[in-house]
């Protein structure tokens, strides 16, 4: 099994119900956890992604009400892209559609039919064609087909000043290698992955000098994680970093169901390095996934005051 590739993307949203009802309900993601902001814990944090929260199908929010919009720029992700099987981009433009998303008509990248779309509060999707993913689990709990289900990440597309800075990260410290170039994209893909791409395997850069620099806000990707098996794999990585790219990194930080490590990259983006232990059902069990708030052991006492501030999101 690969061990290498996108753990999970975090981002920004605006309205907490509204960032809900469109990852559950328009594009069919459960929501595997609810919780809250471990530095902010008046803001929640939800995890959207596959029945058990796999590494490679993770997208998480900090929604905030009344959020500044983001400004796109160089230094951050410029699009965040999912798998859906190769037969079903018909099928998602129908549907957006139907329900007022905003989308682009599809195109191809790297042979592969692309379409990109946006989410109330703007941040940048896309959904990628990929033959054979029809195969793969899919979860079930929406109301999209499982013939046209999501099954997890496709890619992440960094807009940067120059690609070679991060692709040495990559390929030296993440488990990527460079597999091609197509205009001004550079595409690297995960150690042991196939041609076709496992999930969260692909990371493009997209070579851009002389934009302005962005700017966080919402529809901002705030950070990527890329998975490490374990602590052990974790720390090698960190070793990496330090020894052959002078890059230190934050202490690990315990987020319950996986152990965090951060750094800036040469482009600027801030990258995480996160375990795959011990996972979502590390709190409730997987059946009830997302159901309830879960907060880690030093908020417990605060419960009732954080359950009073947090909007109701049923």
């Amino acid at each position: 099994m690969n061990r290498n590739g996108i753990h999970h993307v975090t981002a920004i949203a605006g309205n907490a119900r509204r960032n809900v009802e469109f990852y559950t309900r328009t594009l069919g993601l459960r929501l595997v956890k609810k919780t809250v902001n471990f530095d902010d814990p008046g803001t929640y944090h939800f995890y959207y992604g596959d029945e058990v929260g796999s590494p490679g199908t993770i997208l998480t929010f900090f929604p905030w009400d009344h959020v500044a919009p983001g400004r796109l720029g160089i230094g951050e992700t410029q699009e965040t892209a999912f798998r859906v099987p190769e037969a079903s981009i018909g099928y998602w433009t129908h549907r957006f559609t139907d329900k007022g998303v905003a989308y682009q008509a599809p195109v191809k990248r790297f042979g592969q039919s692309v379409l990109s779309f946006k989410d109330p509060h703007g941040m940048r999707l896309a959904l990628v064609g990929v033959p054979g993913v029809e195969n793969e689990p899919a979860w079930l709990g929406a109301d999209v087909p499982a013939e046209h289900a999501i099954r997890g990440f496709h890619s992440v597309n960094l807009l940067l000043a120059e690609a070679a800075p991060t692709g040495a990260i990559l390929t030296d410290v993440l488990g990527f290698r460079e597999v091609g170039r197509e205009g001004s994209l550079v595409r690297f893909q995960a150690e042991g992955s196939d041609a076709g791409g496992q999930m969260g395997s692909i990371v493009d850069i997209h070579e851009a000098g002389g934009f302005l620099p962005a700017r966080m806000g919402g529809g901002s990707v705030h950070h990527i994680a890329f998975r490490a098996a374990d602590d052990a794999a974790e720390f090698e990585m960190v070793r990496k970093l330090q020894e052959n790219h002078g890059i230190r990194t934050t202490e690990q930080k315990d987020r319950n169901y996986f152990r965090s490590v951060y750094f800036r990259e040469p482009g600027h983006v801030l990258f995480e390095i996160a375990t795959d232990i011990p996972g979502f059902a590390a709190d409730e069990p997987v059946a009830h996934l997302g159901e309830a708030l879960k907060l880690p052991d030093f908020l417990e006492s605060r419960r009732a005051n954080i359950e009073a501030v947090l909007p109701d999101v049923a």
